[in-house]
Order: C-alpha cells, then structure tokens, then sequence
C-alpha cells in the first residue's frame, strides 16, 4: 500500500483526474473497486481495504486488484511523461525506433535516412548514450548500403564510446560528490568537488559538455542550499558559469539546460542578497524564454518565484504579492513566498488562511520538497499562531518542532533552528522579556553570525522577527535593513 501511496503522491490533483477518467472509461461496470481503491489510497485510508472493497476478507482477490491499479499507474505516468516530452533526447529515441521499424520492413532506403538524421541531432547535443545505439544499428546494417565506409563509421563510433565513457566517469565524480557532501555538512563544498575531480584525472574545463556543467553547478547550489551558505560556494559557481560562457555558441543547442543554469545563478545571486545581479539574470532568462515558447510554461514558475522574491526584497512587495496571487495555484514554493510576504506586512490573518490550504501532512511535504522546505513552513506556522494568539496550537506546535527535527539539526550542526524556536517560546511565554536588556544579551550570545555578507537572507528573515520584538519596530523595514 505504501508503495501506490507513493505513485498517487506523484500526481497532481489534474492528473488524479485525468487518471480517474481513464479507468471509467476502461472499466465495463460503474464504480468498480480500482477507482474506490484509488480513491481510499488518496485520501490516505490504509487499514482493512480488502474488507472495504469487498464486504469481507479477500487477501488475493485484494492482492490482484493492487497489481492492476499500480500497472495502471505506471502506463499513465510513462504516457504522460512521452505526452508532455519536449527534449531533443525523445526527439532522437523515436527516429531511433522508426528506423529500426523500417528496417525490419525492409525500407532500407528509409531506414538509414531517418537513422542518419537521428545521429546529426544526437550529435548536435553531444547525447553519447543515444549515439552508441544509433552507431550499433547503423554498424549492425551497413552491409545493406555499399556506400557506407565501415572504417569510418567504426572510428565514430569508437570516438563516442570514449565520450561516453567520459560522461560515465563524470556520473561517478557527481555521485562522489554528492555522498560526501551528505556526510560531510561542514566542509568546504569547492574543496570536495575539486577533489571529486583530481580522483577521476578530470578537470573543470570546456571539455565538458553543456549538460555536464549544469550538473556541476545544479550539485553546487545544491550543497549551497543543505547548508544555508550560499557565500561560500558563489565563487565556485562564477568559475563554472565562466567556462559555460565559453561554449555561448553551443547555448541555443541546449536551451533547457541554459535556461536551468541562468535560474540557478539569479537564486544564488538573490540568496546572497545580491538583488541586481539576480534581476539582471533574471531577464536574460525571460527573454530567452520568450525566444523559446515551447520551454515557457515549463519555466514559467522558477521565473515568478525568483522575480517575486526580488521584488519582496528591495521593497517592491506590492507587486511581489500581486504576482504571487495570480499564480498561487502553481507551486507549493509560490504558496510559502506569499504567506511569508503577507506575513512581513503584517497581514497575519490572511497568511494564515493561506496557510490552511496546506492540509497534507509533514511526512507527504518532506516527500514532495524535502525537509529544509518542512522546516521553513513550521518555522512560519509557529510565528502566523503568535501573532494571531492562539494560545494551545503555539505550544503544541513548539514542541512537535523540537521532538520532529532537533536530532536532525544536531546531527548536521544546524543548531540555529533549534535556538531560534527556544528563544520564540521565551519570548511567547513573556513578551515584555524580549525589549529588555537581558533577552537581547541572550539573543546575541545565542548565535553564532558569521557576517551579514555570508548569512543567508532566509534565515536573516527568521530573526528579523526576533530583532523587530525587541526594537519595536516594523517587521518589513526590519527584514530590509537587515539584508541591505
């Protein structure tokens, strides 16, 4: 059960739908058991299905209709998935299997026709897995085309196995990475991945293809985001958007890899407080989406968030709300920005009916976003309680908090969180404490700041509440003094 949990989790509530719709119109009889089975999983019913759908005990009939609803599943994912494809990579695989169709037709003609222009793609977007198929069936039926040099095509196809085989060690540098950086949260991220590098006789350079570089610099801002230190891995991103923009004439060629690296340099830049730089990123992002319709809507959600943040931050949180609202439907991160945004302005009331429309549990979240996005949301929910003075949720949810992540933050030193919910529940149980000297002294000593250049603007936010209690003054201005 856990299992189609999980699968159903994937969908959006459209899909869900659409899902539905399709196994009605599958189903001979109304209101048979695979919708009531998908419909109970949804709403997160997991005892006694089989005595549910059937009346009675039925383990293997129960045991056959989870099969069939899980195979369902998997087909509508995957046909959704090839529907909704707009990559050069499914554009080549589908010239790949018509070739090989008409080749077994015998329309060899065809054949080497479709199959020769599946390769000058491939080859245009250096994709050395795709290649190593085409080059094995053109190899497999030259003897069909006289005019083909043997030689000639097994050299190519040699060439490209060692540019495959490059890729494959770039695979090992980039899970080398990752699983140092999940072990080792407070070393230097730039000195983990240049040594990932040195171990494989690898360098960070030109020679790698576009797609190997986004992966670089996707797994750097990764890091920079697992430890709230954005500062430190800047500059490495700066090196390696330096070599991307030696390979600008191979840009146009990997658009959806572009446009990834021009969202992932404007939210470090933004996550580093450097707004103008963000911005400026941003509408090179907006006008090559512009130029490439087709990867609009794909985009279009990084494009609002990062706008609407850099509008919240420099002051501008009219127009960062309005943009919110109007796409708040699309994203779970859109939905935070703008309870967040309505709650700097005060606006408890309405950030909270916001906030109520995140009914699913942590653990479903944790799933979806990962846990720093958990996090932050019950951070948010704790401060929206106190300032609506809902006495009994405030400590109830204070506590949770401790028991749900304390040993995690502990564990990769991230005790900041921790402290930062001991000194609101200070401040919670007496508010006059918090404009005293004392609680002031105790909140400087509490932290550990390494700079306001270095802090991340997040966590800047978070005590800017704190700051904003203590000083009496406007939670905004406070949040945008602190950052500026």
């Amino acid at each position: 059960m856990n299992y189609l949990s999980k699968i159903i989790a994937i969908l959006s509530e459209e899909e869900k739908r659409e899902f539905i719709l399709q196994l009605k119109r599958k189903n001979r009889i109304k209101n048979v058991k695979n919708v009531l089975l998908f419909e109970l999983l949804e709403n997160n019913v997991n005892d006694d299905l089989d005595v549910k759908l059937y009346g009675r005990p039925s383990k293997n009939a129960f045991h056959v209709l989870c099969k069939r609803l899980q195979d369902s599943l998997l087909d509508f994912i995957a046909y959704k998935s090839f529907a909704n494809e707009i990559s050069e990579e499914f554009e080549i695989l589908k010239l790949l299997r018509a070739s090989r169709i008409f080749f077994e037709h015998r329309e060899y003609k065809i054949a080497f026709k479709t199959l020769t222009r599946a390769e000058r793609i491939a080859v245009q977007f250096d994709i050395y897995t795709i290649l190593n198929e085409i080059y094995y069936t053109k190899i497999q039926y030259s003897f069909l085309d006289s005019k083909i040099n043997l030689e000639h095509l097994i050299a190519k196809a040699n060439k490209n196995m060692e540019q495959l085989q490059k890729e494959t060690q770039l695979n090992m540098v980039y899970a080398t990475i990752k699983s140092r950086l999940k072990k080792s949260y407070e070393k230097d991220a730039k000195e983990i991945i240049k040594s990932a590098f040195v171990n494989f006789n690898l360098e960070i350079d030109k020679a790698l293809t576009y797609k190997s570089l986004y992966k670089l610099m996707n797994i750097t801002a990764s890091t920079g985001k697992l430890q709230n230190n954005f500062y430190t891995v800047m500059p490495l991103m700066i090196d390696i958007y330096n070599v991307i923009n030696q390979k600008k004439d191979k840009a146009q060629k990997h658009i959806f890899y572009h446009l990834e690296i021009l969202y992932i340099l404007s939210a470090s830049y933004f996550r580093n407080k450097d707004f103008k730089k963000s911005l400026n990123i941003l509408k090179l992002m907006e006008s090559e989406m512009d130029n490439n319709k087709k990867y609009y809507n794909r985009f279009s959600e990084k494009l609002i968030k990062m706008k609407a943040l850099n509008f919240n931050f420099t002051g501008d949180f009219n127009n960062a709300v309005k943009l919110l609202r109007t796409h708040i439907d699309d994203s779970l991160d859109i939905t935070l920005i703008l309870i967040m945004c309505l709650f700097q302005q005060n606006k408890f009331d309405e950030g909270y009916q916001v906030y109520k429309n995140l009914n699913h549990s942590d653990i479903w979240y944790e799933k979806k976003m990962g846990w720093i996005w958990v996090i932050k949301k019950n951070i948010i929910e704790i401060l929206l309680l106190i300032e609506l003075d809902k006495m009994d949720l405030v400590l109830i949810r204070l506590d949770s908090f401790k028991k749900r992540f304390g040993k995690h933050l502990k564990e990769i030193g991230e005790v900041r969180a921790l402290t930062f919910i001991n000194l609101v529940s200070t401040y919670y149980k007496n508010p006059k404490e918090a404009i005293t000297e004392e609680f002031k002294e105790k909140v400087e000593v509490s932290f550990e700041w390494i700079g306001k250049e270095r802090e991340d603007i997040f966590i800047m936010s978070f005590y800017a509440w704190l700051k904003s209690k203590m000083e009496e003054t406007d939670l905004y201005n406070t949040t945008l003094r602190l950052v500026r």
